[in-house]
């Protein structure tokens, strides 16, 4: 008998089409990458500290290796009146879980769900909605209903205190409203679920996931150039699509578009690129000798580990910097590879690093300067330094941004991972670690798990490949602009 859980009812509100993937084509539903299940696992360690919080509770045994186990057990324990973990009902095609599920009173229950965001969401006032139908059908007279989450407010000092990470704010009023029209819902997933074909949902018809969904069922028909990559396109993008326009090309001239669309528009039909000479020029312009290429990475945990640091705050633990000055380029890096707090010897490396002098080119600048003015409010002594170099950084993203360039195969986007390959034919598909949050991931594997010396020593090389490469890279875009007007060499 297929089986509705909490987080397939969840599923089910978010994309039917996935939901009946998930009972009839789970071959076809692509595993967790590793900056996914890194955030499913930083949720797992903040259940696991909400514990701390009921000393007396019981843990009931996990349903994903012993159902029946479970069932049985949170029966039994029900009957004791104490605070149980992971208590599973079932009550006919329904399973749900509490992460908490406090006595109160007499024969009143409290269901508490943890979650590892700094706020409450949607789906969690979804997530417990279910949870009270469940438990409600199957004889639990539920009181109140709450979200224990992350204090982002919290600051470690010392010993972490749980009771000041974690806060638990009610949500009974709003999960009641939800609980009314728990039967109808139901009873339509339960349609999906039972259903021998999938329902004809996609983009422009019902779904509202965008190119991320895992059913992708719902939008690999779309060709190349749809509607759907228009630069901030939004409700433009779904009124087009509904009208039948799926390529930007064939965009009707009628139609209001923006000046950076049209220029989209006018790449999509011609195929040719878009060069505004007096912009680049203008920006190039700007750039001093020597030139600064920088990048940075970080990592974040929903515990802070280091003292004075919050949840979730951005941890630097690498930078690269290629130096041009005007006739030779150099290249220094750091990169940080032990447990302990990275950051002073981070800010250290880069004061050696960085010239007196010239201009600092980045790549999104509020990222840099978010981190180095966190770094100078946690290290007073540097603060002077950080605020000279901050107003020397110009960030490159800007003339692409203001389209001053712009190549169709760009598909809409002003990110590095686009411009990169549309101007210099490179790019990071050939890197074992070709994003920011794979780079997370893998430098958290390094510094804080249980590796061999190879894989550290391997992990180390494929890191210093990709945040090398996103300075080096920017040097790259740089010549091939300043080859566009008229100041490169051939």
């Amino acid at each position: 008998m297929p089986l509705l859980t909490k987080s397939k009812y969840i599923v089910g509100l978010s994309c039917p089409r996935y939901l009946w993937m998930m009972f009839h084509e789970l071959d076809k539903i692509p595993e967790n990458d590793a900056a996914t299940q890194y955030i499913i696992d930083q949720g797992k360690e903040i259940g696991k500290l909400a514990k701390k919080l009921y000393p007396g509770g019981i843990d009931l045994p996990d349903e994903s290796t012993d159902f029946s186990l479970n069932l049985q057990k949170t029966k039994e324990c029900l009957l004791l009146r104490q605070v149980l973990f992971e208590a599973g009902i079932m009550i006919g095609e329904l399973f749900a879980r509490a992460d908490i599920l406090v006595p109160v009173g007499v024969d009143e229950w409290d269901v508490i769900e943890v979650k590892g965001s700094t706020e409450v969401k949607e789906d969690h006032l979804h997530d417990l909605s279910f949870q009270k139908y469940v438990y409600t059908q199957f004889g639990l007279k539920i009181r109140n209903c709450a979200v224990l989450h992350i204090n982002k407010e919290y600051i470690l000092n010392g010993e972490l205190d749980v009771s000041q990470l974690l806060k638990q704010t009610d949500v009974t009023t709003q999960v009641n409203e939800l609980v009314a029209s728990l039967p109808d819902l139901i009873f339509e997933m339960m349609e999906i679920v039972n259903s021998s074909s999938p329902p004809q949902v996609h983009i422009g018809n019902g779904c509202h996931n965008g190119l991320e969904c895992k059913s992708e069922d719902c939008w690999n028909f779309l060709p190349e150039s749809h509607v759907f990559e228009l630069y901030y396109g939004g409700k433009k993008s779904l009124e087009l699509f509904q009208a039948e326009v799926v390529r930007i090309q064939d965009i009707p001239s009628p139609f209001k578009l923006t000046d950076k669309q049209l220029i989209q528009k006018k790449c999509a039909v011609s195929g040719t690129v878009h060069v505004n000479s007096v912009g680049l020029g203008k920006f190039l312009g700007e750039l001093k000798y020597p030139v600064h290429y920088l990048d940075f990475e970080t990592f974040q945990t929903a515990v802070p580990m280091y003292s004075g640091t919050k949840p979730y705050q951005q941890i630097p633990f690498q930078f690269s910097v290629h130096i041009d000055d005007a006739m030779t380029l150099k290249h220094s890096y750091f990169l940080h590879d032990s447990a302990d707090d990275p950051r002073e010897k981070f800010l250290l490396a880069l004061k050696d690093a960085i010239l007196p002098t010239g201009t600092i080119i980045v790549f999104n600048q509020s990222f840099e300067i978010a981190r180095l003015r966190e770094l100078a409010t946690a290290f007073p002594a540097y603060a002077g330094w950080v605020e000279e170099i901050v107003v020397r950084i110009v960030d490159l993203i800007v003339p692409f941004k203001n389209f001053d360039y712009y190549n169709p195969t760009q598909r809409g986007s002003c990110s590095i991972k686009a411009v990169l390959p549309a101007l210099t034919g490179k790019g990071y598909k050939n890197l074992d670690i070709n994003n920011g949050g794979l780079a997370s991931v893998s430098y958290c594997k390094m510094a804080f798990g249980n590796l061999g010396f190879d894989e550290k020593a391997r992990i180390r090389r494929d890191l210093l490949a990709y945040c090398g490469l996103d300075t080096e890279g920017m040097v790259w875009i740089v010549k091939e602009l300043e080859k566009l007007v008229g100041k490169g060499k051939d």
